[in-house]
């Protein structure tokens, strides 16, 4: 979803913004007046589409950007806690999107702080603190742990948490790339 919000403006309505991300994403003129028309619908923001981005609530902007997102195939989705923004309704509605995205062979990154967010929508976690990898596993292993450091945290055992991080911290090596040269004599 990042690289939809770089192509939306916030003096132009969410149908033409709609457009716009489309046309970011390769599609012709006529397709993405098309599907921007589903967008609208899809997100049910209703008279507000033809109003300008500037005046979306936060909920608001987060359906746009994710119905504009998923509505062309992509081999990878980035999401940024956006399916937690907005009602129930919504996220049930999102979910079921994210879902059919996935069943056309795309991978989806959710990036959330939530554990339960977590636990509805990835099968995998990768949980990374001041930019190191300390854990990388199911979701089942790595959740309760990540949870009870939270817990640690929020309640200012500070030390503890310290030492469940450390103690939880894996060698996450970085993927190398060897190039073999077949015609080398």
């Amino acid at each position: 979803m990042l690289s939809v919000s770089a192509a939306l403006q916030g003096d132009l309505s969410g149908r033409v913004n709609a457009r716009l991300g489309l046309l970011a994403q390769g599609m012709t003129r006529q397709e993405s007046k098309c599907r921007a028309e589903e967008i609208g619908e899809w997100t049910e923001l209703g008279d507000a589409f033809d109003r300008p981005l500037k005046t979306y609530s936060s909920g608001m902007k987060a359906r746009l950007k994710f119905a504009i997102a998923t509505e062309t195939a992509s081999e990878i989705l980035m999401v940024d806690e956006a399916l937690s923004t907005g009602d129930s309704t919504f996220a049930i509605k999102a979910r079921q999107r994210m879902d059919s995205f996935l069943g056309d062979s795309g991978t989806v990154i959710v990036v959330s702080h939530s554990a339960s967010t977590i636990r509805k929508q990835c099968n995998r976690v990768i949980w990374i603190n001041d930019g190191e990898v300390v854990a990388d596993g199911a979701v089942g292993e790595i959740a309760p742990i990540y949870e009870k450091w939270n817990k640690l945290r929020a309640r200012k055992r500070v030390d503890e948490a310290s030492a469940l991080l450390k103690s939880t911290i894996v060698d996450y090596g970085q993927p190398a790339l060897h190039i073999v040269d077949d015609n080398s004599g």
